[in-house]
């Protein structure tokens, strides 16, 4: 599950995130930052906003460690 893109997931996932971000506030903030820096790295590949290798590089680390607790919980 890990693998997983959290915004194709299946619809009883989705429905325990949307539970979650509904009732569990630390859960909530976890899943709009993941939103936030998926959104961002989706515009760096499409080039719409230049940063460095680097940068990009720590923002699909922070992706992984933001889907690790978000998973964590889920798997509650």
């Amino acid at each position: 599950m890990e693998n997983q893109d959290l915004l194709h997931v299946t619809p009883e996932v989705q429905e325990k995130i949307d539970k979650l971000v509904n009732e569990n506030d630390h859960f909530k903030v976890l899943f709009e930052e993941y939103l936030k820096v998926k959104h961002e790295v989706a515009l760096i590949k499409s080039e719409e906003v230049v940063t460095t290798d680097e940068h990009l590089k720590e923002l699909k680390v922070k992706i992984l460690h933001l889907k690790d607790e978000i998973y964590s919980i889920l798997r509650r």
